[in-house]
């Protein structure tokens, strides 16, 4: 297992995640238990000592499984980590309540990492909002008591929300989760926000290293391709040799969901492996071959938007509309709308083609507007 440096603590650099644990009869509530003991008793034998987990995964029940599987062992030979659910506004104003309910739930007298789970335009008004909800304040307050050794957050947000974020608290930021891929290395701006933490000497972690098993493998062309390079490399494996060679990305996460998962990334982890220049250079271009196949070409010039009657934001709904189209679905796009007004959202459009006359890309906005419209009521059925 290859480690890294993090203050005094020896990490490792595969972390096991708790969202996507095996279950039973495709029940997400429903945790294979048996199973989930194996997998980390793999992963404690394979090296592993860094083990993730948050109150609304498995419909709440991740924290309690795997809170069992880690009590079998000594407190001291793991290190876990666990979130404020900020992505749900109703858990605002229940920092303790919450706090002391996780701790219950995962067996632990302290979490050795904590996080603000899921700083986005959804909730950073109210995680700003120390006056209303003090969650900033309750955190730092179980910092100093040692009931949190390690405090960080984790992001899907923009980057410019992650700024607002790093100027309030930055300084009390010990790391930060963020989803990290080759593919959303440029699609979701994946180097400027790891560059932005490097600013501020932030550490990384990351999230959906495989974008939640969608890079776990790609058709045969494309596979064929990055074989030329590593003829033994597996396609996760390339995943995760990209992100060891990101500077300053310390532990990468894995949801792991079987034990043949666990064996695969198990044996990668063992050695240290940075993907050279060159083959970085493939896997990217193939990331931007991916993503032109369904994403809009804005280049957020911006000139759509002094012509548009109902002031919409409309290279970020673009972007928006790229992540939604490609993913086929998701929660991110529906998550960051759900920040702006009803009279700033893709149904505010009018249809009115201004923005277009001005684009350009030639890209037809209205259309696409209408069109993300569908998707969202399509996804809110589903």
């Amino acid at each position: 297992m290859i480690y890294r440096e993090f203050q005094k603590l020896r990490l490792s650099n595969l972390g096991m995640g708790a969202m996507r644990l095996p279950v039973l009869d495709g029940d997400e509530g429903r945790i294979d238990e048996e199973q989930t003991f194996r997998m980390v008793d793999a992963a404690m034998a394979g090296g592993v000592n860094y083990y993730d987990t948050a109150w609304g995964y498995h419909d709440g029940h991740s924290e309690l499984v795997l809170g069992k599987a880690l009590a079998r062992y000594p407190r001291d030979s793991f290190y876990l980590a666990d979130k404020f659910p900020g992505y749900d506004l109703g858990n605002f104003g229940k920092a303790e309540e919450i706090f002391e309910e996780q701790l219950r739930k995962c067996g632990v007298d302290h979490f050795d990492f904590y996080l603000f789970h899921n700083v986005c335009e959804l909730n950073i008004e109210q995680y700003l909002d120390e006056e209303k909800y003090k969650i900033w304040s309750y955190l730092t307050e179980q910092k100093r008591s040692g009931r949190i050794r390690h405090l960080g957050f984790s992001a899907h947000g923009s980057v410019e929300v992650i700024r607002r974020f790093l100027e309030a608290y930055g300084k009390d930021m010990e790391f930060c989760q963020l989803q990290l891929n080759w593919l959303d290395w440029e699609f979701q701006s994946g180097k400027e926000k790891a560059a932005l933490l490097r600013e501020w000497n932030i550490p990384i972690w990351v999230m959906e290293p495989l974008r939640g098993g969608k890079l776990a493998s790609l058709p045969e062309e494309d596979a064929a391709m990055l074989r030329a390079f590593r003829p033994a490399e597996s396609v996760p494996g390339w995943a995760f040799r990209f992100l060891q060679g990101i500077p300053g990305a310390a532990v990468i996460l894995s949801g792991m969901s079987d034990a043949a998962q666990m064996a695969d990334n198990l044996r990668t982890f063992e050695t240290d492996e940075p993907l050279k220049e060159e083959e970085a250079s493939a896997l990217l271009a193939l990331a931007a071959k991916m993503t032109e196949r369904t994403a809009l070409p804005c280049t957020a010039c911006r000139y759509c938007t002094s012509h548009c009657p109902q002031g919409l934001n409309i290279p970020w709904l673009l972007e928006l509309y790229n992540e939604h189209v490609f993913t086929g679905g998701g929660f991110l796009a529906p998550m960051a709308l759900m920040s702006l007004p009803e009279d700033k959202k893709p149904s505010a459009c009018i249809g009115c083609r201004s923005c277009e006359q001005v684009c350009p890309q030639q890209i037809r906005i209205s259309e696409a507007m209408k069109d993300f419209c569908g998707k969202l009521a399509a996804s809110d059925q589903s």
